[in-house]
């Protein structure tokens, strides 16, 4: 947990100056939801993107 607030410190909060906390509230939602949970690539998913790892396993089909 600490890696994650260490690299959303360097990668975010670092770059800019936040006029508001809504400003700030709304980019760390947008970095969380969309770059983190999203884009960004996954040691546990080996070193790919969540979209990219769900592409590569087989379509389950429903049991009728």
């Amino acid at each position: 947990m600490e890696s994650f607030w260490g690299r959303t410190q360097t990668e975010l909060l670092n770059r800019r100056r936040w006029k508001t906390r809504i400003e700030l509230a709304n980019a760390i939602f947008e970095y969380l939801e969309i770059f983190h949970n999203r884009r960004r690539r996954h040691s546990a998913l080996g070193m790919r993107t969540p979209i990219e790892y769900e592409m590569m396993q087989p379509s389950i089909q429903p049991v009728a």
